[in-house]
C-alpha cells in the first residue's frame, strides 16, 4: 500500500510541478509532512543531500523518501512516479511543439505560468531561510535564531555576488555546493 502511495504522490507532484526541481520542493514538503513520512528537520536535511548529489533535486527527493518509506521499492516507485509525468508530457511536447505554439492561447498561458514558478521558487526560499536561520517550521512554533547559518548565508551570497560582479559568470553550483558543505562543516564541527 505504501508503494501505490509513493507513487501516487508523486506522480501527482511531478504533474502539476512547473519550473524544475527548486518548484517542487514546496509541494513535496507539503505532501511529505501532511502524509508523516518526514519530520521538518528531516525534510530539510533531505533538501540538502539532494542538492548535493548528482542529478535533478525533485528525482533526489523522490528517491530518498521513497527509500526511507519503503526501501529500495519505495525509492523506485516513488523516482518513477515524479519522472513519469514529464516523460509522458515532453513526449507530446515534442511532436505537437510546432503546431501548438502558433496559437497566441498557448503562448498567453506559457507566459502566465512564468511568474508562478517564480513565486514558487521564492516561497520555497523564504520556507528554507526561515527554517535554516530561525528554526521557525511552522505559525505558532518559536523560533531559535541561528547565527551561524545567518553567517553562512550572507558570507556564501557574498562570495557568488563577488564572483558575478568580478567574472560576469556565476559560480558553478557544484563550487558553491562544496564550499557550503566545507563552510558548514568548519562551523558545526565541535572541536
Amino acid at each position: 500500500m505504501i508503494y501505490l502511495k509513493l507513487f501516487l504522490t508523486f506522480m501527482k507532484i511531478g504533474a502539476v510541478s512547473f519550473g524544475g526541481g527548486y518548484c517542487m520542493i514546496s509541494l513535496i514538503r507539503e505532501e511529505t509532512l501532511a502524509a508523516g513520512w518526514l519530520t521538518e528537520s528531516e525534510l530539510m536535511n533531505f533538501i540538502a543531500v539532494a542538492e548535493s548529489t548528482p542529478g535533478p533535486v525533485a528525482v533526489n527527493m523522490a528517491t530518498f523518501i521513497g527509500s526511507s518509506q519503503g526501501g529500495f521499492l519505495g525509492a523506485l516507485t516513488a523516482t518513477l512516479g515524479v519522472v513519469l509525468p514529464s516523460f509522458a508530457i515532453i513526449l507530446v511536447i515534442a511532436a505537437l511543439i510546432n503546431n501548438v505554439l502558433k496559437y497566441a492561447g498557448v503562448r498567453a498561458t506559457l507566459n502566465a505560468i512564468r511568474p508562478a514558478v517564480a513565486g514558487l521558487v521564492i516561497s520555497t526560499a523564504a520556507i528554507l531561510f526561515s527554517s535554516a536561520v530561525f528554526g521557525f517550521e511552522s505559525l505558532g512554533d518559536g523560533f531559535s535564531f541561528d547565527p551561524k547559518a545567518l553567517i553562512l548565508l550572507v558570507v556564501i551570497s557574498a562570495v557568488c555576488l563577488t564572483s558575478y560582479l568580478l567574472r560576469k559568470k556565476s559560480l558553478s553550483p557544484v563550487l558553491i555546493v562544496i564550499f557550503s558543505g566545507f563552510a558548514g562543516a568548519l562551523f558545526y564541527y565541535p572541536f
